[in-house]
Order: structure tokens, then C-alpha cells, then sequence
């Protein structure tokens, strides 16, 4: 019998057990810009990692710096602020596996992405790369899409971890929040991922976590990454993340990239010699990048290819997927949109307003920017639709197309000339943001368009029959000055190669839009929390906002917004009904954390006259008295349906002791308070078909009380509770006041009892906390 073939990690524990020093530390960097070093005479090729969140950016001639700009031609999809909208992770495995294709047929061993970090602030520059700003949504559309690019045998790396949410200074700053808010928060999307979809590699962030880089962070990369989720893959800094690789490699900063110029190869080797680090540290991490090499040869093809028509055709269905239709206001005839080809001719052409419709917004600027194997724009599509039943008028400046015609113009002529064109016509005008707006590397300073933008909407709408408005943007803008004046708003996000196509198709009907949004749209910038202290200043930004990001802030406030979280329309009308759930839930002592302790039930139909999709959502929120800040609710589950005309379906939502769970700071576990709870399954943050209560049996919540906690805590504790009867205290009188009670209720209790005149009160004190054992 043949014996069991070695595991990669097994492999490469053996073949580091034969590797020099020198060589066990060159490992630990890069060789150059985007290659790993290999170890030839044992048989170790090196790999090539790049970039990869939404299409495969392998530069050409230039290996550094200079080359972002010259990448081999590429499918370009849309965003994550699109693909996050689609709510749809069989969706996005399938994207995912397409980029992986692409890798694999260019000698690419990872893919550098998905991109996971929460958008705390709508300003964020690289909000374009980013999934939503809830974990929960992240964590699945990230997980699909490591699952469908791994399936092809190519590695992924999870980027940024953690707490990468702004680019104003992001080499540096330091990003103070709270433990529990780390947990449930910014790392929950890792966790998520880590725990279900095993990616290969994860990327730490570049900043700061409360003063200490994440590049050399052992609590971050160590003790709650491989040691509470079970990673078993290989942290590689970002690109110049390394500030001390002594201390990174100490911490579990395994691989550096890019090349140090073997400047701190050097470092490691002399600090093992001098008996300054353990040679098992520099071990451990070269056995994990040494697996990451022996499972990219294993996968690697002789001759990997891929169908282009293919994943262009999946390009244009994951940007229709992600548009989301905001507004579609019934007029006389019925909503504006869909469109319908019969209703233009000669003497009644459709008017197409906008340089973005010529020259397309489709991707944001940075380390993701593709080389798109082809482009497709709106303009074009319509022209090809109507033929000379369409007119176009390009309405704004646009840095990118001052070679088109009639760019040569003033802004007030092009502004005059839409206008005039606009008048009693059907007017689709293409708005969104110039591409020097957002980008990698620096923030936005407003939610705003340009200004020339925003004054032509206004124009148009108050002389056109009708108006859409289309929109081009990587994260969201704020609509609230100018929405009420247009019939129907689209977002189609940055939409990729293929977004102006899925335009037309969105335009006329021929798919219906079914994105909802993962990200709020408040109505001014100030309603967010996070503006209070975005972007920091002096070196430190301050998360004073807690969990309150998003919809979670907006809601606990009760802020109107232009549309919550969740939301989106489609050309078709659902039901929702027959829901279900247990009024009762008993979650024991011992019940895991992913064990399934309730399931909330619906039924679903198309009501309309089309097919059409809709997100079904499930939040949960408490109702009763919490001794934490709660955001009214959380979501806990999503289900992307797809039916024909009077089709039905079931749904079902398994609800974990996680999905009750908070992070308690105190024990530094997750841990679920008893009482009045209830499930709200619906549409969007605010639109809900039925809130059902359900009351929840836990084990009842236990302070780590010690000398300076409150007699309030006391009170709350089950254990510390039954002590303050004890008449020798002198405490029960203090009680039997609500008014002192509540007033005392903040004083530690060592100072209570001196205050109470007793002997040795810290003696007195000392037996009751021995008591609690």
C-alpha cells in the first residue's frame, strides 16, 4: 500500500528543516515589487501575488511604483461598492471563479483581495473597494468570493486588517476604538471569512490599532487570528506596512512585501545569531510561506486559460445585479422607468445628457485600476438600440474626455445646450463623480457631486417631461438636494467593463434592477457619527462613535436618511408574508456559538407582471432595559430571491447564539443577555413586513467584580447581589430608598463601605470577592 501523500504543511515543515539560515530568512520578503523568493535547490519556485478586488491588475514592463497604469488587458468587473449591492453570494462565487481563471492563465499564484474594511465614513477615499458597511454583508459577499477564486486553485488574501477605514494618513495613524468594537464591528468580516472560506493569505493594514501597527501587532495577528479563529494561512504585510520586522516576524508577520533589498533578511539572521530571537519564530514563518509555495505549485496548470466572451457577459450581469433603483416616481403613464423602445422617434427622441454616458466611469483609481480587456459605454449601447432616435448633449466638463466633441466648449454653453435639448423631451442624465474625486490615497472632503453637476440636474428636470438620473460613483452621494426634482434615480456604482451595457438593459426592461444598498444614504454629511471624528488629528483617530457606524448610528438616532440600508427597488412587486418565529429561545451555558437556537420562517410571491428579484432581510434588536449601548437593531441574515411573474417561495432563517451575542469587554468573550428581544424581517433597515418579540432565556450576566466596582454592579451581579443583605454592611437601608439607591448606584463599593464607618472595610471587601469564587 502506497503510503499518504505528504500535506503541503508537512512538506514544507521538512523542506525547512533543510533550508541554511540565510535562507529560511530570505523567505520572509519579497524578491522584488510582486514575487516571493523561492529556494531553487530544494525545488521551491517562486509565486507572483497582485492586485485583484474586482479584475486581475498584473503590471507589464514596470514592476513598481511607476507602472500602475500599465497592466496586461483584464476583465475589469464592477467594484465591491457594486458587487456588495448585488446581496448575492452565488453571484459573486461565480465572479470570483472568474478571476481566479484569469490569474491562473497569467501565472498568477494569489489574487490580492478581497477588500473587507467597513465604511465608517462615506468619505473614504477607497469606499469603491470596499464590500458594505455592515460585517455581516461583507463577510458573506467576501467569503463567495474567496471560495470562487480558491476553487481554481489560486490563493486569495483577505486585505485590510484591520481598522484600514480612511487613507488620510493611513501610513500612520493610529485608530483608537474599543475591543468590543473591534469584535463586533471591524474584525467581524475576517472572522467570518477566516472561519468559512480559508483564505490562503491576509494582508495586515498599514495604521496604527490603539498606538501599536498592525504589522506588528501579536494580539491582532496571533492571538485572535490564529489562535481564537484557527488560521492556518500565511500574513503578509501591505505593500511598505513593515516598520520593525523584528518585531513584526515576532508577532506573526510571516511574509514582507515588496523586496527589502535583503535589508532585513539581514536584520533576522544577525538577530538570531546574537541570541535576540528564537530561530523557531523565523521557523514557523518560513514553513507558512513555504506551504504557500508548495500549494500555488500543486494548483499551477501547464496552460491555464479562460473565455473572455464569458466573463464579459458575467461583467455585465454582476453590474446589473448591483444597481440598485432608488427612485421611480408614478407619473401619469405609469413610472418612468422602464422605458419603452415604441415611445421615441424622429420627432420625439429620447435625450441622453452626460459625458459619463460617452465616456463611462467604471472603475476607481489606485492599486485596483484594470487595463479592461474591452469597454463598452452607455451612449453607444442606446445609439445601437434607437438608432437616430436618441440625442445626446454632453452637459459637464470631464478631465478624461477633453478630446470629445464639444468639450472644446464653456460650461455655460454645454449647460444651455442639455437644457435646451431637455426641453419636453424623456431625459436620461448620466451624473456621478469625476474620477479624480475618489481614489486611493487620500479621502473625499464631501458627499456632494460637482457643484456644475448638480446645477444641470436642477436645469434639466425643471424643463423636461421626465427625467432619470443615472449615477456613477464608488461610494454613496448625497441626494437630498435634488432628488424630489427627477422621476427616477438609478445607482449603478462603478459598474466595470460592462456597466454601460447593463445601463441599457436597466434602462429599457430588458432585466430589472434587484440591488439593494449596503451602505446608507443619509441626507447630509453631519448625520453621520463618524464626522465627529474623521479623519482624527495629531497622529490618532478616535472610533468615538462605538458600533454606531452606518445604519446603526443612523437608526439609534432616528436620522431620516434619503434611503436606508437594505434598500432597493425593482420593476416588479413582492409579498412577503407568513412569517414565524419562536416567542422563546433557551440558550444554555454550554450552547456553541454557531449552534442554531432559533429559526425565523416566510413565504415569499411575486406579485407583479415580471420576474424579478428581491433581498429579504432579518434583523434583530432588543426591546427590553440593556446594560450596553444597542443599535435598535442588527442584521442577521439575507436571502436573494429570484422569481417569475406569481411565483412563490419559503424562506428560512437560521438564528445562532452568536447572532444574540455581545462582546463583554470585561470577560473578553461573547456573551448574551436574557430577556425581550425581537426579529423584524424586511426590506431594508426601516421597511418591515412583521416584528415579532421573542423572549430569551440565558444565563444571567456576571460582573469580574473586584475592588473598584460599583454597588450598581453589585446589584446586577447574581453572585454579588445576595451579599449586600448582610445587615453588617449597612448597605440594605441605602436600598430600600430608590432615590439614594439610584443616586449611590456609581460609587465603587470599597468606598461605600468606608464611607459606611465599618472596621477594615478592605478586609470586609476582600471576603466578599472570595465569596464570588
Amino acid at each position: 500500500m502506497a503510503p499518504d501523500p505528504e500535506s503541503p504543511s508537512d512538506e514544507a515543515a521538512r523542506l525547512v528543516a533543510e533550508m541554511t539560515l540565510e535562507e529560511k530568512a530570505g523567505l520572509t520578503s519579497g524578491a522584488d515589487f510582486w514575487h516571493t523568493k523561492g529556494v531553487e535547490r530544494l525545488g521551491l519556485a517562486p509565486i507572483m501575488m497582485t492586485d485583484g478586488p474586482h479584475g486581475l491588475r498584473k503590471q507589464m514592463d514596470d514592476p513598481g511604483l511607476t507602472g500602475l497604469d500599465k497592466s496586461i488587458p483584464a476583465t475589469c468587473f464592477p467594484t465591491a461598492a457594486a458587487l456588495g449591492s448585488t446581496w448575492d453570494p452565488d453571484l459573486l462565487r461565480r465572479v470570483g471563479t472568474a478571476l481566479g481563471e484569469e490569474a491562473r492563465a497569467n501565472q498568477v499564484a494569489v489574487l490580492l483581495g478581497p477588500g473587507l474594511n467597513m465604511k465608517r465614513s462615506p468619505l473614504c477615499g477607497r469606499n469603491f473597494e470596499y464590500l458594505s458597511e455592515d460585517p455581516l454583508v461583507a463577510g458573506v459577499a467576501g467569503a463567495a468570493l474567496v471560495e470562487g477564486i480558491q476553487s481554481v486553485g489560486e490563493g486569495t488574501s483577505l486585505k485590510h486588517f484591520a481598522a484600514n477605514n480612511q487613507e488620510t494618513d493611513r501610513m500612520r495613524v493610529s485608530a483608537d476604538v474599543d475591543e468590543r468594537v473591534l469584535r463586533e464591528i471591524y474584525l467581524a468580516a475576517f472572522e467570518h471569512i477566516v472561519k468559512h472560506a480559508h483564505p490562503w493569505t491576509l494582508m495586515c493594514s498599514y495604521n496604527r490599532i490603539n498606538g501599536v501597527y498592525s504589522s506588528e501587532n501579536p494580539w491582532l495577528l496571533t492571538s485572535v487570528l490564529r489562535e481564537e479563529w484557527g488560521f492556518e494561512g500565511l500574513v503578509m504585510s501591505d505593500w511598505g506596512a513593515v516598520d520593525e520586522r523584528i518585531a513584526g516576524l515576532i508577532a506573526g508577520l510571516d511574509l514582507e512585501m515588496p523586496s527589502s533589498g535583503g535589508g532585513t533578511d539581514a536584520q533576522i539572521v544577525a538577530a538570531i545569531r546574537e541570541g535576540n530571537l528564537d530561530e523557531k519564530v523565523l521557523d514557523q514563518a518560513a514553513i507558512r510561506v513555504t506551504t504557500m509555495l508548495i500549494r500555488a505549485r500543486d494548483a499551477r496548470p501547464e496552460h491555464g486559460h479562460f473565455e473572455f466572451p464569458v466573463h464579459h457577459r458575467l461583467a455585465r450581469e454582476a453590474a446589473v445585479a448591483g444597481s440598485v433603483l432608488l427612485r421611480n416616481e408614478p407619473g401619469e403613464q405609469g413610472p418612468m422607468l422602464p422605458l419603452r423602445i415604441g415611445d421615441y422617434d424622429e420627432e420625439n427622441r429620447l435625450v441622453v445628457i452626460g459625458e459619463f454616458a460617452r465616456t463611462p466611469r467604471y472603475q476607481g483609481s489606485g492599486s485596483s485600476r484594470i487595463n479592461p480587456i474591452r469597454l463598452g459605454d452607455a451612449l453607444t449601447g442606446l445609439e445601437d438600440l434607437l438608432g437616430s432616435h436618441v440625442g445626446f448633449e454632453p452637459g459637464f466638463h470631464l478631465l478624461e474626455a477633453e478630446e470629445e466633441p464639444g468639450q472644446e466648449l464653456s460650461a455655460e454653453e454645454l449647460v444651455n445646450n442639455a437644457v435646451e435639448a431637455a426641453r419636453d423631451r424623456d431625459v436620461v442624465l448620466f451624473a456621478g463623480l469625476p474620477a479624480e474625486d475618489e481614489s486611493e490615497g487620500y479621502d473625499r472632503t464631501t458627499i456632494d457631486l460637482p457643484a456644475e453637476q448638480i446645477s444641470l440636474i436642477h436645469k434639466v428636470a425643471a424643463v423636461a417631461r421626465r427625467t432619470a438620473v443615472l449615477l456613477s460613483n464608488g461610494s454613496v452621494v448625497r441626494l437630498s438636494d435634488w432628488e424630489d426634482e427627477v422621476d427616477a434615480v438609478l445607482e449603478c456604482w462603478l459598474g466595470g467593463q460592462a456597466g454601460g451595457a447593463a445601463m441599457v438593459q436597466l434602462l429599457f426592461g430588458y432585466q430589472s434592477p434587484s440591488g439593494h444598498l449596503a451602505e446608507s444614504i443619509p441626507r447630509e454629511l453631519p448625520q453621520v457619527p463618524a464626522q465627529l471624528n474623521f479623519p482624527g488629528a495629531d497622529g490618532h483617530v478616535q472610533y468615538g462613535e462605538g458600533i454606531f457606524i452606518g445604519y446603526r448610528g443612523l437608526d439609534a438616532m432616528a436620522q431620516p436618511v434619503s434611503h436606508p440600508f437594505g434598500f432597493g427597488l425593482t420593476y416588479t412587486t413582492f409579498v412577503i408574508d407568513e412569517i414565524t418565529a419562536p416567542d422563546s429561545v433557551v440558550i444554555e451555558e454550554d450552547t456553541p456559538q454557531d449552534a442554531v437556537v432559533a429559526t425565523v420562517s416566510a413565504h415569499i410571491t411575486n406579485t407583479g407582471s415580471r420576474h424579478g428579484a428581491q433581498v429579504v432581510q432579518l434583523y434583530l434588536g432588543r426591546t427590553g432595559d440593556s446594560r450596553i449601548a444597542r443599535a435598535p437593531r442588527e442584521l442577521r441574515g439575507f436571502v436573494t430571491v429570484d422569481l417569475n411573474r406569481g411565483e412563490s417561495a419559503p424562506i428560512a432563517f437560521p438564528v445562532t447564539r452568536r447572532d444574540f451575542s455581545h462582546w463583554d469587554t470585561a470577560s473578553h468573550s461573547w456573551i448574551v443577555e436574557p430577556g425581550s428581544w425581537e426579529f423584524a424581517v424586511g426590506t431594508s433597515s426601516r421597511d418591515f413586513d412583521a416584528q415579532l418579540p421573542v423572549d430569551v432565556e440565558a444565563p444571567p450576566l456576571s460582573h469580574r467584580l473586584g475592588p473598584d466596582s460599583t454597588l450598581a454592579e453589585w446589584l446586577e451581579d447574581p453572585l454579588g447581589a445576595p451579599q449586600l443583605d448582610d445587615p453588617a454592611l449597612g448597605i440594605a437601608d441605602l436600598l430600600a430608598d430608590a432615590g439614594t439607591s439610584a443616586m449611590m448606584g456609581s460609587v465603587p463599593m470599597i468606598r461605600l463601605l468606608r464611607m459606611n464607618s465599618l472596621d477594615d472595610p478592605d478586609t470586609v471587601l476582600k471576603g466578599m470577592l472570595d465569596r464570588l469564587e
